[in-house]
């Protein structure tokens, strides 16, 4: 089986990485699509100490478990829990203490042939979404929960920080519930990508302090304290990035001013899949290239590169 393995020196294609063996409640997955998300690019930078096959978007057909879903497409959770802890009888699944991730912590990933996934984390996908777009909905689901964790501040001025893959499905939801969303631009390319997501595209200099809600998307160390800078009293920042290094920040603002803090991470998959299905969120201004699995350690370089969006890996 071909699988992208990263040894924490090394990022490799190998070509003989043992298939994965069914146990019982997961089922195996022939993974079709998959993208190359921040979170990837910061594991080779040493976060978390993940060791094995990258990977956690993606969208396959399953080969072997949900009898009535076999050969059926499907797209999965990442988090792995044990269903059983306080935690997770709590219905907060997704924090289970003992739980595993999706090619991020302690569970191979999805840039291979075959993938194995709890059967309990496994969502159809819907005729009318296709591949390319399908791959998005962890992502979105994501985004979607930076959406619910602000509520309050629904309707208002919203700055996302970050106009990468993330951030931009962010600002559509945002967007989405009737928030007025600037994203913050550093280059043309950003500035055309945002415009023709009927956002609107602000400079960095020029962003107007006083924004209700600051959503920090960079996956810079630096994200955090501009986005304080941008935040009004009494405002949220929301912390959407994954970064390896440690933050230095000065904290005294956060409580002169009274700001709160969100750290949000994973969401319900069932709202993005239905925003796809209706046509409401676009992605494919935010696809760089597609690349197949056995390009796959050019496809990271390319993912690398200041300013690229979405590089998808097909497992032709």
């Amino acid at each position: 089986m071909r699988a992208v393995v990263w040894d924490g020196r090394k990022l490799r294609l190998v070509s003989d990485a043992p298939p994965p063996i069914r146990r019982e409640g997961t089922a195996l997955v022939r993974v079709r699509t998959a993208g190359i998300c921040s979170t990837d690019l910061q594991i080779l930078d040493g976060y978390l100490g993940f060791r094995g096959v990258l990977g956690h978007e993606f969208v396959g057909e399953v080969i072997d478990g949900v009898d009535d879903w076999n050969g059926r497409r499907v797209v999965g959770e990442i988090n792995f829990s044990c269903g059983r802890c306080p935690t997770c009888q709590a219905s907060r699944r997704r924090h289970c203490p003992a739980r595993s991730v999706l090619g991020i912590l302690g569970a191979d990933g999805a840039f291979a042939d075959v993938l194995r996934i709890p059967e309990a984390n496994l969502h159809l996908v819907p005729d009318e979404i296709d591949d390319r777009t399908a791959v998005f909905v962890e992502p979105l689901a994501a985004a979607f929960e930076a959406a619910e964790q602000t509520r309050g501040y629904a309707g208002g001025r919203s700055i996302v920080l970050g106009a990468g893959k993330l951030g931009l499905l962010v600002a559509q939801v945002l967007a989405r519930r009737g928030d007025r969303v600037e994203v913050v631009c550093r280059n043309d390319r950003a500035r055309g990508v945002v415009e023709s997501l009927t956002l609107t595209p602000v400079d960095p200099r020029s962003a107007t302090r006083g924004a209700d809600l600051v959503v920090d998307a960079t996956g810079s160390e630096d994200g955090l304290a501009f986005a304080l800078e941008l935040v009004r009293p009494l405002g949220a920042l929301v912390l959407k990035s994954t970064v390896a290094a440690r933050y230095a920040l000065d904290l005294a603002p956060l409580v002169i001013n009274e700001i709160t803090v969100i750290g949000s991470r994973c969401g319900p998959f069932r709202p993005a899949i239905e925003a796809f299905a209706r046509r409401e969120i676009a992605v494919a201004p935010l696809v760089d290239a597609v690349v197949p699995l056995d390009g796959a350690l050019e496809a990271f370089e390319r993912a690398s590169l200041p300013g690229a969006l979405k590089v998808l890996i097909e497992a032709v």
